[in-house]
Order: structure tokens, then C-alpha cells, then sequence
């Protein structure tokens, strides 16, 4: 496949690769308001600064504010429906209901202040650039890692380089029953590389600048 029809396929993917189920969850409308009350479960992680999970590995969490909401929506029903494999995040999406998880979306997704970021990456290198290519990183998730073709997709610019690594391993991984995710789109890109080459793209993409933060709650201040 040509990098050009692989492009292409991406584009089309991107807005095909849902179930009726997460779509119908898709159209239910969060209020920020209503999710501030909600994100107990979450800020114990994701609101403490330099946080690290213990599974599969050691690594920082991910950043989610100022993340898309409609990707959080997205990976909140994929841990719920066990697309996305991971006892803790799979135990928190099923205590939420599809309007918890919409209000908890729309609070992290204007969940501090917004950032102008540059149209354009810092150069990669040759090496790096080859890998992007191969990838087609770009074509998902913009020309800055900041800006997805669709709002499914995340922001991946400045995230926690190790979360980045972890995750692009877990679309490699098949047959286990405790971790993983499913995903055709992602899948097949991620098996097109070794471990070291995720490494490369993830710690390039980690060091861009990006709009993700860890904003601690009151109570961690």
C-alpha cells in the first residue's frame, strides 16, 4: 500500500470505525458543569502531577485536560465495552452511565486555559521523519499532533512520552485477556514496527508542543 491510499483509507476509517453503540453514545450532550461533580474517580490519577500507573508497567498517566472530549467519550466506552483492556479503567467507565461520561468529557475538554501552539512540528530527524511517514502519523491526528481530522482521535502533541510508548504497545497485543486494545485502525499501524521504533515516535511526538496539561485539583494543591 502506497503511503498516499494509506492516507486515504485512514481519512475514510476515521469516521467509519465506530459501533451503533458508541455512536448513539456519541450523541448524548455532556455539560462541564455537571461533570466537575463527577471526576472523583479520576483526579486521584490524572490530577496529580508526575502520577505513574504500575500496569502493565511503570508509567506516567496521561495528561487529559484540554483533551477532546469526544476522544475521551470514545475511550471511556472502549474501556466500558472491554475494547480497551485495563482492570482499573474498565472497573471506573462501567460505574458511569453514557451522560456521566459525556459531562466528564465536556469538564476535561475545556479543562484549562487553551494554548496557541504552532502550525508545524520541529523538524524530526531523518530517522524519525521516515517512521512518521510510515506511519502516517499525520494524517490522523494533524500536521502539529494537535489538531485530528476527526475529534475521536486524540491530541497526542507534548503527552507523557512513556504513556505514548505503552499505549502504542498495547494495539501490538494479542491473546491477553488483561491488557490491550482493539482497534483495526490502530492495530494495523502499530504492528508495522518493532518496540524501538514506537519508542522513537513516541519520545519525538512527547517533546512537541501540545495543549494536554495536568491540572491538580484543590484538594492536591
Amino acid at each position: 500500500m502506497t503511503h498516499q491510499t494509506l492516507r486515504l483509507a485512514l481519512a475514510t476509517l476515521a469516521t467509519a470505525s465506530f459501533t451503533s453503540t458508541a455512536v448513539m453514545a456519541q450523541d448524548v450532550k455532556g455539560d462541564a458543569l455537571a461533570g466537575e461533580k463527577k471526576i472523583a474517580m479520576c483526579i486521584g490519577c490524572h490530577g496529580i502531577p508526575g502520577y505513574q500507573a504500575s500496569f502493565p508497567e511503570v508509567y506516567k498517566v496521561p495528561m487529559i485536560s484540554r483533551q477532546s472530549g469526544k476522544y475521551i467519550t470514545t475511550a471511556l466506552h472502549a474501556y466500558k465495552s472491554g475494547e480497551r483492556k485495563h482492570s482499573t479503567m474498565r472497573s471506573v467507565a462501567q460505574g458511569l452511565s453514557d451522560q456521566d461520561i459525556a459531562d466528564v468529557a465536556a469538564y476535561y475538554e475545556g479543562h484549562g486555559p487553551a494554548t496557541s501552539l504552532p502550525e508545524q512540528p520541529a523538524p524530526a530527524s531523518a530517522r524519525v521523519a521516515e517512521l512518521l511517514t510510515k506511519g502516517a502519523c499525520n494524517s490522523c491526528h494533524g500536521p502539529n499532533f494537535s489538531k485530528p481530522i476527526d475529534p475521536s482521535y486524540p491530541k497526542i502533541a507534548g503527552q507523557n512520552r512513556d504513556y505514548l510508548f505503552v499505549a502504542l504497545k498495547s494495539y501490538k497485543a494479542e491473546g491477553t485477556t488483561a491488557w490491550g486494545r482493539s482497534n483495526p485502525i490502530m492495530g494495523g499501524i502499530a504492528k508495522q514496527f518493532s518496540h524501538a521504533e514506537l519508542k522513537e515516535l513516541a519520545n519525538y511526538i512527547a517533546a512537541q508542543p501540545g495543549e494536554l496539561r495536568v491540572i491538580p485539583q484543590a484538594k492536591f494543591r
